[in-house]
């Protein structure tokens, strides 16, 4: 039992910061054998590129992306602009319809995001495409800073930095602004090291000749294209210089939602990626999915309650003070956690427990979203998450 009970915390306590801690030694250990990774300039000649911005009826925020779009610093001959609006029941398609810089996509039917970008990709010819969506905003250079990558023909995929916009005052989900930094550095230093594991649909762009279509019902439609792309052999970099900044949820409710479906999409995209969890077929990149993306989806929330029995069942046999110890660390914590959600549910703001309320949601969403993949309930349909109702800069 003792021994369950160091393994469960092992696998937790890796998951969340020990990879971390693992990978900065390895990235250390790399620069001085090595050296540091090159990092192309601007001083080349750019290629074409696509812009395709997915838009569900987002009439209330299409102008003000349209006119974020229109600033991005790039070789006007060299880029284009597409806008899917398919299945918009509102103005959407009419107000990116006035702009004749725009190319637009648009059928009544709504038969999924997924669906939609294949749609456009069936008429694009650049060597490079951008994938962003319609309530994040991209700072001028951002396309410039991915597209210089391609440079370097390892280079398959490029992810940019997803940056949540907090209030003045913060609230509940000031605990996602937490998760996205500490993700953003994990990003950082798997990108230095080998790979990305995966891209982020706010901001990602690919290698057109690598891109391959993914099932109708992929959940998570940016992690398949840009994990198929590294399953090739190609690495997907991360260039934090280029981020999209959208606003937090709405409201917790709002960020569990988006984190349930997540989950589902993360045990689809296991099943899918079988390959990825063959050491022998890409030691180091198996090793940065397993680490950063699989032990998060599957295992460790199980082992978070499994070591909190553990630990209970062995202090209440006479396990000693030290095994008391940790286990008040975890009263505490999950107290702390509890406290965070009562509060929230009041609406009253302590800023020192939304890490551990976070913390928890996040990982019950997980449980959440395995059980609703199993009983297929999950589905593939364009559905956004409501966000804070205030402009963003950027």
């Amino acid at each position: 039992m003792e021994l369950l009970f160091w393994l469960s915390l092992f696998v937790v306590f890796y998951t969340f910061l020990g990879y971390g801690i693992v990978l900065y030694i390895l990235v250390r250990l790399r620069r001085i054998i090595k050296g540091n990774r090159p990092i192309p300039g601007f001083d080349q000649d750019f290629p074409t590129l696509t812009l395709i911005i997915a838009a569900y009826n987002e009439e209330s925020i299409i102008e003000e992306k349209i006119a974020n779009t229109l600033q991005l610093s790039y070789p006007a001959d060299k880029l284009s602009l597409v806008f899917v609006t398919d299945g918009s029941s509102d103005r959407t398609p009419e107000l990116v319809a006035a702009y004749d810089q725009i190319k637009l996509m648009h059928t009544p039917v709504r038969s999924g995001k997924i669906l939609a970008m294949h749609r456009a990709m069936k008429e694009v010819n650049s060597e490079v495409v951008v994938f962003t969506d319609a309530n994040t905003f991209l700072n001028k250079d951002a396309l410039m800073l991915i597209a210089r990558h391609y440079a370097d023909p390892t280079v398959g995929a490029v992810s940019g930095e997803k940056r949540v916009q907090q209030e003045e005052v913060s609230d509940a989900t000031a605990g996602e602004g937490f998760y996205w930094k500490y993700e953003s550095t994990l990003k950082k230093w798997d990108s230095e090291l080998y790979s990305v594991v995966g891209a982020a649909g706010e901001l990602f762009s690919v290698r057109n000749s690598l891109y391959t279509d993914v099932e109708p019902d992929t959940i998570l439609d940016d992690f398949m294209i840009s994990m198929r792309i590294a399953q090739q052999g190609y690495r997907i970099i991360y260039e934090p210089a280029a981020y999209a900044s959208e606003l937090s949820s709405e409201d917790i409710k709002e960020e569990l939602k988006r984190k349930v479906r997540i989950a589902a999409g993360g045990i689809q995209s296991i099943l899918r990626l079988k390959k990825l969890l063959n050491p022998f077929h890409s030691p180091l990149l198996s090793f940065q999915y397993i680490s950063h993306r699989v032990l998060r989806w599957t295992v460790t929330p199980f082992l978070m309650i499994l070591s909190f029995v553990l630990n209970i069942w062995i202090v209440a046999d006479g396990g000693g003070w030290f095994y008391s110890l940790i286990l008040a660390g975890q009263v505490f914590f999950y107290g702390a956690a509890l406290l965070g959600w009562l509060l929230e549910k009041r609406k009253i703001k302590v800023k020192a427990l939304f890490v551990p309320y976070y913390f928890c949601v996040m990982n019950y969403a997980v449980l959440a979203g395995i059980r609703r993949y199993i009983k297929g309930s999950q589905s593939a349909a364009w559905d956004k998450s409501r966000r804070k109702s205030a402009t963003a800069t950027y």
